[in-house]
């Protein structure tokens, strides 16, 4: 009787729904513990799901890591996406602080996300510097649209190089302020609004 209430349960879920519901377990996991310490019977457990359903859906480790951090990625873009018409010192901090607050509320997600680029698996780490190319895309087309910056500022190499350095030096912070620190999310979010003003004002 007890399987058959377990089977009922399971099957309460769409599609789409368990796909999430399973994600979301593998973002936790995978930023509470390195990539090769994961297992996906642990997923599944957790999930309350057969090995074999979540296989079903993934089917192997990689592929579920991926989608952990495509996932993610998606949600950062979406979160951090320019609004036309803007300048972009004005959009900086608004930005931000949906970025941070983000970040404050999808924890295990994020650092899910950064940890992707220390597995050892070269599929993950392509899908993982694809994501970060696309933020960078994000901000230099928002940059370009900006009369202030103007479209021959995204094509220059040393703007495109600030930026990925800029969000290599936003990540650590974020990463840390997870970690333990003092600062409010208001100063997080004013200091590294400077760092990028400071590296891409004409």
């Amino acid at each position: 009787m007890a399987a058959n209430q377990g089977e009922r349960t399971r099957r309460r879920l769409s599609t789409e729904e368990r796909r999430e519901q399973l994600l979301a377990v593998g973002a936790r996991l995978f930023s509470e513990s390195p990539y090769d310490e994961v297992w996906i019977e642990q997923v599944a457990e957790i999930a309350g799901v057969s090995r074999g359903l979540l296989y079903h859906y993934f089917p192997t480790k990689r592929d579920f890591f991926a989608a952990v951090v495509e996932r993610e990625s998606e949600r950062m873009l979406r979160m951090t996406a320019a609004v036309p018409g803007v300048a972009v010192r004005e959009q900086l901090a608004a930005g931000l602080d949906a970025y941070l607050e983000y970040v404050e509320a999808h924890a295990h997600g994020y650092r899910a996300f950064h940890r992707a680029d220390a597995a050892g698996d070269q599929a993950v780490r392509t899908v993982y510097r694809r994501a970060l190319a696309a933020q960078e895309k994000q901000i230099l087309a928002a940059m370009a649209a900006d009369p202030e910056f103007g479209a021959a500022f995204e094509e220059r190499p040393d703007v495109r190089l600030a930026v990925r350095g800029w969000l290599a030096f936003t990540t650590a912070v974020c990463l840390e302020w997870l970690r333990d620190s003092e600062l409010s999310r208001e100063q997080v979010r004013d200091l590294c609004a400077r760092a990028l003003l400071g590296v891409i004002a004409p």
